[in-house]
């Protein structure tokens, strides 16, 4: 009975001693205790959040920037907001919390948050580009610069009800960029005619359509070439394929016209449909998701273009007239597998099944000192039926897989640079970069 009762006693007196000391244990093995904000210094991921030229009205991609508590200090911020409060073009996301004001944010040591900042900038009245500034306001009193180019445009929406927006030809601003939202549509009878530094941008999915007997020319510089791009440029929107369609030239359309221009980041680049014509020279087509240049029956003329990085293929010609002097055909497209060879001609077009859709005379597809390359065994593929004509011939060009086949030694296809080095074996041939003169 002795020994139980000391037993007792003795757990006693422990759990006494337990209750005086639990006051006195260090923080960390309860809950946290948090110095005064004004204590505590953050750092950032970088020193100001930037986003690249963007079109009014349209929102931006989402930028994200990191916030270090790197002290040794749990902290909780009284607030996490925007400099310019509502009247602020930006949004703020932080750590989940959208609120205009986040409130109470808690940042142990060593620990780190999200914050995640849109834009959406207002139109007004000037041509040239402008800036969009505020700042990201810390409860400790930091604060964060936020910048945000801007742009205003013209913009070309389709009607409600209606298949296609119609282009004013005669009325085209030329001070500004111009955005297509859907089908914008060159009708019957117009010729748009785009000069040096005209700028088209796509929204997702949308096209330009040239109508029968209608005409697209657009005559650049090398210093000022006529864009047809994406619309979003911010971050790897930059150089990503797949955002808009086509410059569709529809069946019948005559004296289409490229010269000095830049297609990029579609989905099609080209599309010359039965008895319609383009001339395309001195232009770059790059980032196509399918074949940057078809000729679907129609006839082409090219002369120094520089055709790469798409999926499916560069240069799909099925039926019709085509020629080609000076170009360089170069597909290294590193984000999945290709498709196709990068110069695919033939006399017939496949149905899902594989059986014959239509087919079509290939009455001419001529290469001459051109440049034809990329990661495949071989570049070029002729595939016909019998019964119509498939006639193709290449002079003096330099062709994965052909008689001449050496590497052409660009300078740095990582870097999407198609210049060629001293040494090359293709100096003289393929796209001539007029920025060298």
């Amino acid at each position: 009975m002795k020994l139980i009762a000391v037993t007792i006693m003795r757990r006693t007196i422990y759990a006494l001693l337990l209750c005086c000391l639990l006051p006195l244990l260090p923080a960390s093995c309860g809950e946290p205790v948090y110095v005064d904000e004004g204590e505590v210094a953050l750092t950032f991921s970088q020193d100001t959040l930037s986003f690249d030229t963007l079109f009014t009205t349209v929102g931006s991609a989402t930028r994200t920037l990191t916030v270090y508590n790197r002290t040794s200090h749990d902290v909780r911020l009284s607030s996490v907001t925007l400099l310019k409060g509502r009247e602020s073009r930006f949004r703020l996301n932080v750590d989940g919390d959208t609120a205009l004001v986040a409130r109470n944010v808690e940042l142990l040591a060593g620990d780190s948050l999200f914050v995640f900042v849109q834009v959406n900038i207002s139109p007004n009245d000037q041509t040239a580009p402008f800036v969009e500034e505020d700042a990201i306001l810390f409860g400790n009193g930091q604060r964060l610069p936020l910048t945000a180019w801007g742009r205003n445009a013209v913009y070309h929406h389709v009607p409600e009800g209606a298949p296609y927006s119609v282009v004013d030809c005669d009325g085209w601003d030329h001070t500004r960029p111009h955005v297509i939202l859907g089908t914008a549509a060159i009708l019957d009878g117009s010729t748009l005619t785009l000069q040096a530094g005209d700028e088209v941008y796509f929204y997702n999915d949308a096209l330009l359509a040239v109508d029968t007997n209608a005409s697209l020319v657009a005559v650049g510089t090398a210093e000022q070439p006529v864009l047809f791009s994406s619309l979003r440029h911010d971050g790897w929107y930059s150089f990503l394929p797949g955002q808009w369609q086509c410059l569709w030239f529809t069946s019948g359309s005559t004296g289409n016209r490229l010269d000095h221009a830049v297609v990029e980041n579609g989905t099609g680049g080209l599309r010359v449909y039965p008895n319609a014509s383009l001339t395309v020279t001195n232009t770059v087509i790059r980032n196509m998701s399918d074949a940057a240049l078809v000729g679907q029956g129609g006839t082409i003329e090219g002369r120094n273009l520089l055709v790469y990085d798409c999926l499916t293929s560069l240069t799909v010609l099925r039926g019709g007239s085509y020629a080609f002097e000076g170009c360089t055909f170069a597909d290294y497209w590193r984000y999945n597998a290709r498709r196709l060879e990068s110069v695919v001609l033939t006399n017939y077009l496949l149905n899902a099944d594989g059986s014959v859709r239509e087919a079509a005379d290939l009455l001419q597809a001529d290469f001459t000192d051109c440049i034809i390359y990329g990661s495949y065994a071989a570049e070029v593929l002729v595939s016909g039926i019998e019964g119509y004509a498939l006639n193709s011939r290449f002079t003096h060009c330099l062709v994965k897989g052909g008689e001449w086949d050496e590497d052409p030694m660009f300078v740095d296809v990582e870097e999407d640079d198609y210049h060629l080095q001293e040494d090359s074996p293709a100096q003289g041939i393929g796209y001539q970069f007029e920025d060298e003169d």
